[in-house]
C-alpha cells in the first residue's frame, strides 16, 4: 500500500520538494504563504529571506544553476508575485528550473476585493514552463510533481504555482512521492553523424559551447568530443570554463579570426542570438547543437541540427576522429596576441582607475574554485574579456535577457551552494542601486561575500553610445564617488574606497580575509568605455 502524507499545503508541498532535491526556501515574509513557512520550520528545512522578492527568486536561481537542480522561491501575493517576474524572466532566457509558489488571495471569496486579489497566471504565463493554480489541497504534491518535472525537461525553464489561501491553510493527504522521472529526449543519429562528418571534414571547424552544455551536465562529454574531433573551443555563459584555460583547445582571445576564417561553426547550447551575431558567420556551414527542438534557430538555416539530450550527442560526436593541428597552432598565435594585449591593460597603472586593472588584480586573489558574479553592463562586459574561469560551474552573469539586479540574490544562492569557497560578486555602480540592500540580508544569516563595485558615476553602456549617435546624452549620469562602502557598512558589513592602482591589490586581501560581507568601492575613469563590436537587434 502506497504511503500517503498528511498535513497542511505547507507540510503536502515540502514533501514533494524534497523528492526533488529541494534543500532550502528564499523568500520575503507574507501572510498568504505561512503553511509553507510553519512546514519549513517544524522539520528544519532552511529559510533565507530578503529585502525584494526579485533577490528571493534570483537567489534560487543561482541554486538552480550552480547546483543543476531545482531553486525554490516563495513569494506573497499581488506586488510579492509581480516583483518577482523580472527573475523569473532571467530563468526562463538562463534555461534555469527555478519554481515559484506564490502566495493567493483566496478562491471562495474571489473578486469581492480581498488583500492582493490578482491574477497572476497569465502574467507569467509567457516566461514559465508550466503556471497554474492549484484548486485544492491534496493536488499539491501533484502539481508540484508536474510543475518540477516540466522545469526539469529539456529545454529547462521556471515554473510557477499559485496557492489560493484556503488551500495551503487547508489540511489534505496524498500519496507521497516518487522518485522523479524526467524525460531524455533521444536525438536524431542521422543528424548527429551529419554534424560529426562537417566538423571532422572541416579544414577550420571552430565549437562554440554555451550555458546548456553545463545545465545538461555535459561537459566531459564536450571535452571528450573536442578532443576526439580535435577542433577548438570558445565558450559563453555557464560554458565558461568547461575547458581549463591551459588546455590546448580552449580558446578564448582569438574569437574574431576564428569566426572570420572558420568553414564549420558548431554551436552548442547557446541559441544564436546578439551575443553570436544571430548565427551570420560569412560563408562557414553552421551546425547547431541543442537540447530541444524548440530551441532551433528560426531566423537562420543552419546545414545541421541536431536536438537533444545533450550528452548524448556529444558521446556520439566523440565517436568520430579529426585533426586539425595547422587551424589551431594559427589560432594559437592569436590567442597568445591577444592574452599579451590584456595582460598589458591589466597591469597599467592608470589614474583614474581603468576597469582592466581591477581584473588584473582580482586574477591573483581569485581562488580556483571561486565563484564569481557578474551583475551590470560595461563594468562586468571587463570581466568577460579578463577573467577566465578556471573550472566549469563557476560564472554566473544575467544571461541574454540582461537583467540587472541579479547580483545580491546570486551572492546569496552561491553561498549557501558552497559555504567554503570564495564568492565575489562584480556590480557596476548602476546595478548596485537594483539589490544592495540586500547586503543587510547577506550579514544577518552570516552569508559572507566579497562586492567590487566599478565606480565610475554614470550608465556607461548608454551615456558612450548616446553621445556617439547624438553628440549628447541625458539620463545617463549618476552621482559620482558616491561610498557604496559606506551603505554596506550601515548595513552590518564592512568595505572602504580605493581611488590608486597600488591600493587594490591589498584592499581585495582585506576584503576575502574579512569574513563578512565587504564591499570594495573602486572609483574608476567615466571615459573608459567598453569597445563593443555586437549588434543588439
Amino acid at each position: 500500500m502506497a504511503e500517503v502524507i498528511e498535513g497542511h499545503g505547507g507540510d503536502l508541498a515540502l514533501a514533494a520538494l524534497r523528492a526533488f532535491g529541494v534543500t532550502e526556501m528564499f523568500t520575503l515574509s507574507g501572510g498568504h504563504v505561512f503553511p509553507l513557512y510553519d512546514a519549513a520550520h517544524k522539520s528544519g528545512f532552511p529559510i533565507y529571506d530578503v529585502r525584494h522578492e526579485q533577490s528571493a527568486v534570483f537567489a534560487a536561481e543561482a541554486i538552480a544553476k550552480l547546483q543543476r537542480r531545482p531553486g525554490l522561491a516563495v513569494l506573497t501575493a499581488g506586488p510579492g508575485v509581480t516583483n518577482g517576474i523580472s527573475g523569473l524572466t532571467s530563468a526562463f532566457f538562463n534555461a534555469s528550473p527555478v519554481l515559484v509558489l506564490g502566495g493567493r488571495a483566496p478562491q471562495f471569496r474571489w473578486g469581492a476585493g480581498s488583500l492582493q486579489e490578482f491574477d497572476h497566471v497569465p502574467l507569467v504565463a509567457p516566461v514559465t514552463k508550466y503556471a497554474t493554480t492549484v484548486t485544492d489541497t491534496d493536488s499539491i504534491p501533484g502539481e508540484i510533481t508536474a510543475a518540477l518535472t516540466a522545469a526539469l525537461t529539456a529545454h529547462r525553464g521556471p515554473a510557477f504555482l499559485d496557492l489560493p489561501l484556503e488551500v495551503v491553510f487547508s489540511s489534505g493527504e496524498a500519496a507521497a512521492p516518487g522518485e522523479p522521472a524526467v524525460p531524455i529526449l533521444e536525438p536524431d543519429p542521422d543528424l548527429v553523424a551529419k554534424a560529426a562528418g562537417l566538423l571532422a571534414g572541416a579544414e577550420r571547424p571552430i565549437i562554440i559551447a554555451g550555458s546548456d552544455v553545463w545545465g545538461g551536465n555535459a561537459i566531459d562529454e564536450l571535452r571528450a568530443a573536442a578532443e576526439a574531433l580535435d577542433v577548438p573551443v570558445f565558450t559563453n555563459g555557464m560554458g565558461r570554463g568547461a575547458l581549463p584555460p591551459s588546455h590546448r583547445l580552449a580558446f578564448a582571445k582569438a574569437r574574431r579570426p576564428a569566426l572570420n576564417e572558420a568553414d564549420v561553426v558548431c554551436v552548442i547550447g547557446t541559441p544564436l542570438d546578439f551575443r553570436l551575431g544571430f548565427g551570420e558567420f560569412g560563408e562557414a556551414q553552421v551546425v547547431h547543437i541543442v537540447d530541444a527542438p524548440t530551441q532551433r534557430a528560426s531566423h537562420v538555416t543552419p546545414a545541421v541540427s541536431p536536438a537533444g539530450d545533450l550528452r548524448l550527442i556529444l558521446i556520439a560526436l566523440a565517436g568520430h576522429s579529426g585533426r586539425h593541428t595547422d587551424w589551431i597552432e594559427g589560432l594559437r598565435s592569436a590567442e597568445d596576441a591577444g592574452q599579451l594585449r590584456d595582460a598589458e591593460a591589466m597591469g597599467a597603472e592608470t589614474d583614474p582607475i581603468k576597469p582592466a586593472r581591477i581584473y588584473g588584480e582580482l586574477r591573483k586573489v581569485l581562488a580556483a574554485d571561486a565563484v564569481t558574479i557578474g551583475d551590470g553592463g560595461d563594468f562586468v562586459s571587463y570581466a568577460g574579456r579578463y577573467l577566465e574561469p578556471s573550472q566549469p560551474g563557476t560564472w554566473l552573469d544575467p544571461g541574454p535577457y540582461g537583467c540587472l539586479g541579479t547580483g545580491m540574490g546570486y551572492a546569496m544562492g552561491a553561498r549557501v551552494t558552497y559555504p567554503d569557497r570564495q564568492i565575489c560578486v562584480l556590480l557596476g555602480d548602476g546595478a548596485a542601486g537594483f539589490s544592495l540592500m540586500d547586503a543587510e540580508s547577506l550579514v544577518r544569516q552570516k552569508l559572507p561575500v566579497v562586492m567590487v563595485v566599478g565606480n565610475n558615476g554614470i550608465w556607461g553602456l548608454e551615456k558612450h553610445p548616446m553621445n556617439a549617435m547624438y553628440g549628447y546624452d541625458v539620463a545617463a549620469d549618476l552621482q559620482p564617488g558616491l561610498r557604496y562602502d559606506d551603505v554596506v557598512r550601515a548595513l552590518g558589513g564592512a568595505g572602504e574606497t580605493v581611488e590608486k592602482s597600488a591600493d587594490l591589490g591589498p584592499a581585495l586581501a582585506r576584503a576575502f580575509d574579512a569574513g563578512v560581507p565587504y564591499l570594495v568601492n573602486v572609483l574608476t575613469d567615466p571615459a573608459d568605455a567598453y569597445p563593443r563590436s555586437s549588434n543588439l537587434a
